[in-house]
């Protein structure tokens, strides 16, 4: 089934049901091989090139209740919010290390909405008119996507989690998966390039939704795909369910390479975190993007979305350091560019 799958998709042959379990069933032999054929491929359209994206994790302030999520409203845990001037001393930070892509992730805290984001990005831009700034801040409205886009911002990142209506509705109360996708057109709508992306090993996946997952993925066709192991926080209701597996992880962002050539691919952080070599072997199975941390050291452990993340109890030059030293072992090289989409 594998070999059948494999040479069908290499012949460029439309991903469907059937083959992408084949290839998601892939043994340590089998993935290999696709790990090999995704590697050249990203060869192919990128080079040998890494795009470096300087995280700014600027509130751990949330008021949804998302059960997977160390942040979520209704655990009690000491919380933050940066500042505007360390947000751009964070800037700073990134920019001086040659980083040209900052991303702003944070809980969705009713004091980062509208008009507040605006004026950040005003600041950022205002100092560093080259850098390329990418918003993670969950749903809002579109007059807000069209403002924070009009204000300099240049990509929006939103996963979907999981493509099942019923496992999405255990994760995310409150929302349903169709706002969620709605927002994402919003999104491509108002001009930005859009991420999305799923998790691997959430309570409640089967096979079969994670193949579901990909084809969705396939469909929406974004200009980066961001996928990790579930990780489960102590605090949360998921607190007793196992970790979602590396290798799997490592398998679905290979199939994706290979399906979608140009998009950008992620190294995530929830593969640094569950396997020391996990970053390296994902830019070896065709990941092309890394985003090292930049927000203050003292605060990150703060930011647990699951516990023990990878880099929360380093420096950010420290880190910088070390998503050097993975890149160069992995046989690639850092592009200093703003690495946009290939996709526009």
């Amino acid at each position: 089934m594998f070999n059948k799958a494999f040479n069908y998709i290499k012949s460029g042959g439309n991903p469907d049901f059937d083959s992408i379990k084949a290839l998601l069933l892939a043994d340590e032999q089998q993935a290999e091989d696709l790990f090999d054929y995704a590697y050249k491929i990203r060869l192919q359209v990128f080079g040998k090139a890494v795009y470096l994206r300087g995280l700014i994790e600027f509130s751990s302030y949330c008021s949804n209740l998302c059960a997977y999520c160390g942040i979520n409203a209704s655990i009690k845990t000491d919380r933050y919010r940066l500042t505007d001037e360390q947000i751009l001393e964070c800037a700073d930070i990134a920019y001086g290390f040659g980083y040209r892509t900052l991303v702003l992730q944070g809980g969705e805290d009713h004091q980062f909405r509208g008009k507040r984001i605006t004026s950040i990005l005003n600041m950022i831009k205002g100092k560093y008119p080259d850098i390329a700034i990418t918003l993670s801040l969950g749903i809002h409205s579109y007059e807000d996507y069209q403002e924070w886009f009009a204000a300099g911002a240049d990509r929006y990142l939103m996963r979907f989690e999981s493509s099942d209506d019923s496992i999405f509705a255990d994760l995310r109360p409150n929302t349903t998966l169709v706002r969620r996708l709605e927002a994402l057109d919003d999104l491509r709508k108002a001009g930005f390039q859009v991420g999305t992306g799923n998790m691997v090993g959430i309570p409640g996946q089967t096979l079969d939704t994670l193949v579901n997952d990909i084809l969705l993925l396939y469909k929406l066709y974004p200009d980066m795909i961001g996928i990790g192991p579930f990780i489960p926080h102590p605090a949360t209701p998921l607190a007793n369910y196992p970790h979602g597996s590396v290798f799997t992880t490592l398998k679905e962002l290979a199939i994706l390479r290979i399906i979608m050539p140009h998009v950008n691919l992620p190294a995530t952080t929830a593969l640094g975190t569950l396997s020391l070599d996990g970053q390296m072997r994902a830019l070896q199975a065709g990941a092309n993007v890394i985003m090292p941390n930049v927000s203050p050291e003292s605060l990150r452990k703060l930011y647990a979305i699951y516990p023990d993340k990878a880099g929360s109890q380093e420096e950010a030059v420290a880190t910088h350091n070390r998503v050097l030293a993975t890149i160069a072992r992995a046989g690639l090289e850092v592009d200093w560019g703003r690495g946009d989409s290939k996709l526009r």
